[in-house]
Parts: C-alpha cells; structure tokens; sequence
C-alpha cells in the first residue's frame, strides 16, 4: 500500500491586500509598467483598485464595477482614456522619462 503525502494547503495570494499605502501603490504600479507583457500592468491596476475599493473606482470612473473588471482583464482591448479615468481615480500619475 501506498502512502499517501499530506498535501499543504496555501491562502491564495493577493497582492491587493498588501497595497495598503500611496508609496507601495505607486511602488508596484511602476515595476508593473516595466514589465513588457501589458496584462502585468492591467492586473496590476485591477489589484490597487480592489485594494481602493473596486466600487469606489468604477464610481470615480464612470464605469459598472463588470465593465471596469472586464477593462483590467488580461487579454483586455482597454482603450487609453480608460486606463486614463482608472489611474486618475487612483489618485497616482504617469510620467514618461528617458531609458
């Protein structure tokens, strides 16, 4: 017979519960945009407007909470004035530097 192995069970990970000041937000925002990959930088922005409160946001942007989760989906076709409302909403900027 078989032992079997006792399987560890983990708490899912989410970064938003960690998003808890402007510094870390503004922090993980600008390592996500580093990222080549742009879904990084949409879960990114989804995972700081949970940790605002995704309601709040979608109120602030004048978006469904459904159509602002859609928005920040990986894969999503987000157009800028979107990203543009959210990250205003977010109270943090974007600013463009030389490499």
């Amino acid at each position: 017979m078989r032992k079997r192995k006792a399987r560890t069970k983990f708490a899912r990970f989410d970064a938003s519960d960690y998003l808890n000041n402007t510094e870390v937000l503004v922090e993980y925002l600008a390592a996500a945009l580093e990222d080549e990959d742009p879904d990084v930088f949409l879960r990114a922005i989804e995972n700081v407007a949970k940790a605002r409160g995704i309601g709040d946001i979608a109120k602030a942007t004048g978006l469904g909470r459904e159509s602002l989760y859609k928005s920040l989906a990986p894969g999503a076709k987000v157009r800028y004035d979107t990203i543009r409302k959210v990250v205003d909403s977010l109270g943090v900027r974007l600013t463009v530097e030389a490499a």
